[in-house]
């Protein structure tokens, strides 16, 4: 199972949300770059960025940031955050980005995400997040009545490299991952699953470990990072690194 570490921008600067709420941000760097370096010199070999600002107004607002931070480090960036068409994606991928996260346009636009998978196959990551099991998008703050598992079987068969489930009510709380969910999700497709909010301390690493077995191959992690009580090291050598 590869360990993630998630770079979050926003207005430029990195920060963690509770629960996704654009209001209750804590900001722990002026400059993502230098944490996205700081994580790949604990060994990470992927890292998630997302542009905040973009999810909310549909479209990239912190590319000079994620430029930065291809220039800085040599590890494997995936993207998300406003990505809604083959020509945003084409744009990050144009820059160094190894693969695009879409989430809201999965909904919206199934057709056109299906699409840009056989154009890019591999490079697409479905992100789906969840509230009691149900979709929500435009940065978590609209509710769908699409169930996760529903939502991921549409993009069967069309060269989606994994789905990056998030259980939004667990995203930056600390309380440990929605494990169930994520096995539910993880068993009812064939895609890779990454699991994605709650993650607190190591324990929360050894209990994701046996979803490997269902599918789940990473888990990303964020505020636990920053807080401190994850380490990142001994979170790579505890979880190995089987990639996707």
């Amino acid at each position: 199972m590869i360990v993630i570490p998630a770079v979050d921008i926003k207005d430029g600067r990195c920060v963690r949300l509770l629960q996704g709420r654009m209001d209750a941000e804590t900001v722990f760097s002026d400059d993502p770059a230098a944490m996205a370096k700081q994580w790949e010199d604990q060994g990470a070999e992927r890292i998630h960025v997302v542009d905040l600002n973009g999810a909310f107004e549909k479209c990239p607002q912190n590319i000079e940031a994620v430029k930065k931070i291809l220039e800085t480090v040599k590890a494997e960036i995936q993207v998300g955050g406003g990505i809604r068409n083959r020509d945003t994606a084409k744009m990050y991928f144009d820059l160094g980005v190894k693969r695009v996260i879409i989430g809201t346009a999965a909904v919206r636009h199934p057709k056109m995400v299906e699409s840009i998978c056989k154009e890019f196959p591999n490079r697409v990551i479905v992100g789906i997040d969840a509230r009691e099991g149900l979709v929500s998008v435009e940065g978590w703050s609209t509710a769908t009545r699409i169930k996760a598992a529903d939502l991921a079987r549409q993009f069967e068969d069309c060269g989606v490299a994994a789905v990056n489930f998030t259980d939004i009510h667990r995203d930056g709380m600390q309380t440990g991952p929605n494990i169930e969910e994520t096995r539910k999700l993880a068993e009812a497709i064939d895609i890779p699953v990454v699991a994605s909010g709650g993650v607190s301390t190591l324990d929360d690493i050894k209990n994701l470990l046996p979803l490997e077995k269902a599918g789940v191959m990473g888990v990303i992690t964020g505020r636990a990072l920053y807080s401190g009580t994850l380490d990142l090291k001994e979170a790579i050598s505890v979880a190995g690194q089987n990639r996707l």
